[in-house]
Order: structure tokens, then C-alpha cells, then sequence
């Protein structure tokens, strides 16, 4: 380990353990797992730690609520082989996750910010349900791919691709096979374009749209924003400590 044997303090898994509230076991499985520096045996065989495994341990859990277990474990390792840049990698790439989960959150609070009432011209009128050709009825509220292209001033065509894409999920009248999109639906429209206005990609505007529909609309999605913020502050706050106690562990290694 590069320190005398006679001059370091050595511990054992037990004493490590017990700081963190952890089994002998998991320091062991995090050893093996490469996020602990390998220990030195006595001549018995036992595991023998050192201040520098007590800071590797502090360094590890720290960077576990920011990355995840899997990241973090990676970061160790990488750190423990002398492949710092590649430490650093990774947990540049943790925070890029960060920065554009923020973005993420800032389209969707623009997004609802700036849409408008709908207006769409819908198959209802004063006397009731409208048919669609063919004599079928449509439910109140529903709205035929034409004149919702029409309002949004957009070609059918896009929103024949947005539903190829997964953004859109109108149903499909059972007689006439004419697209049918129900309120729900041209809420997700009216997302998407407004999203597409701002410049996002499809593929960007998927996961947004599928937090729209786990949250049940807008309105629950608005309420659920500031959670979503708060969550994201505390990954910031836990990634920051993470490294702090990982440039304290870089420190401790160059001492060694």
C-alpha cells in the first residue's frame, strides 16, 4: 500500500463497517466490486484496511445518490486502476445527464407556459354529435385530422408522422378507419408543436410527452413540476458531495 506496516494504522472490514451503519459483507462485495482499494492480508489471511480504504469507502457512498450505484462503483474503480481521466469521464457524464434533464424540465414549464386554449373545431355541433362520412357519430369533443391540422396550421402529413412516432395515439373510427382524436389527444398535439416550435427533435419530445400521460394531463403535470425540480437540486447537492469526498480520496491516495 506504499505506507510502512508498522507505522499505518490497520483495520479491519468490521471497523469500516461500523461507521456507516454497514455488514462486514458489503465492505467485502464493495472491495471485490473494485470500489476499495484491493486490502492487504495478515499472515492469517484477514483482510487489513487503512485510512486510505476508510476515505475510498466515504468517497464511494457519497457518489452513490448522485450517480447511482452502477456509476459510482465505476468511478471507484477507474480511480483504484490509475485511470483518473477516465473517473473523470464518467462523472462529467453524470452531470451532462444533469443538464439535460434541466432542459428537459425548462421544455415542458415553456411548453405549457406558451400553449394556448383549444380551439380545434371539434365533431360536435348545437345539434349534437356530428357523423363522420360513413354515418358514423363520433364521442363530444372529438376532433378529425383535418381541421386540427387546419388550427395548428400544419399539413396532415405531420401529424400522420407525430403518430407514427408515438407522440400521438388517436383512435381509429371501427367503420370508417378515419383517425379520431379525442381531448387527451389534442392535448399531446398541441405539446408537440408547440415543443417542434422550440426546436426539439421527436426523439426528444417522447420522454416529455410520456411524462404528460403518466401524470394523467396538464394540470396534474404542472402540480408535479416542482417536485420534479426539487429532485433535481437534490441530484445537484448529491453530486457535488460526491465530489468533494472523491477529490478528498484523490488526496489521501497522493499522500499514500
Amino acid at each position: 500500500m506504499g505506507r510502512n506496516l508498522q507505522t499505518t494504522r490497520r483495520l479491519r472490514p468490521v471497523d469500516l463497517a461500523r461507521e456507516h451503519g454497514l455488514s462486514t459483507q458489503a465492505i467485502r462485495n464493495y472491495e471485490e466490486a473494485g470500489a476499495l482499494p484491493a486490502a492487504d492480508r495478515t499472515p492469517s489471511g484477514y483482510r487489513s484496511y487503512t485510512p486510505l480504504h476508510v476515505a475510498a469507502l466515504r468517497a464511494f457512498l457519497a457518489l452513490l445518490p448522485g450517480h447511482g450505484h452502477r456509476t459510482a462503483t465505476a468511478i471507484m474503480r477507474a480511480v483504484n486502476e490509475g485511470a483518473v481521466e477516465e473517473a473523470f469521464r464518467l462523472v462529467d457524464e453524470s452531470h451532462a445527464l444533469l443538464l439535460d434533464d434541466r432542459r428537459t424540465l425548462r421544455a415542458v414549464e415553456n411548453a405549457l407556459r406558451d400553449l394556448e386554449p383549444a380551439t380545434a373545431t371539434t365533431a360536435t355541433g348545437p345539434g349534437g354529435p356530428l357523423a363522420a362520412p360513413g354515418g358514423t357519430l363520433l364521442v363530444p369533443g372529438a376532433v378529425f385530422i383535418g381541421p386540427l391540422a387546419e388550427e395548428l396550421g400544419i399539413r396532415p402529413a405531420t401529424l400522420r408522422s407525430w403518430e407514427r412516432a408515438g407522440l400521438v395515439r388517436p383512435r381509429r373510427d371501427p367503420l370508417t378507419g378515419y383517425r379520431v382524436y379525442d381531448e387527451a389527444d389534442v392535448r399531446d398535439v398541441r405539446l408537440v408543436h408547440q415543443l417542434r416550435r422550440g426546436g426539439y427533435l421527436l426523439e426528444q419530445i417522447a420522454p416529455l410527452i410520456t411524462q404528460v400521460r403518466a401524470a394523467g394531463g396538464l394540470a396534474p403535470l404542472e402540480a408535479a413540476l416542482g417536485d420534479w425540480r426539487d429532485r433535481l437540486s437534490t441530484r445537484g447537492r448529491s453530486l457535488l458531495a460526491g465530489a468533494a469526498a472523491l477529490e478528498a480520496y484523490l488526496r489521501e491516495r497522493e499522500r499514500d
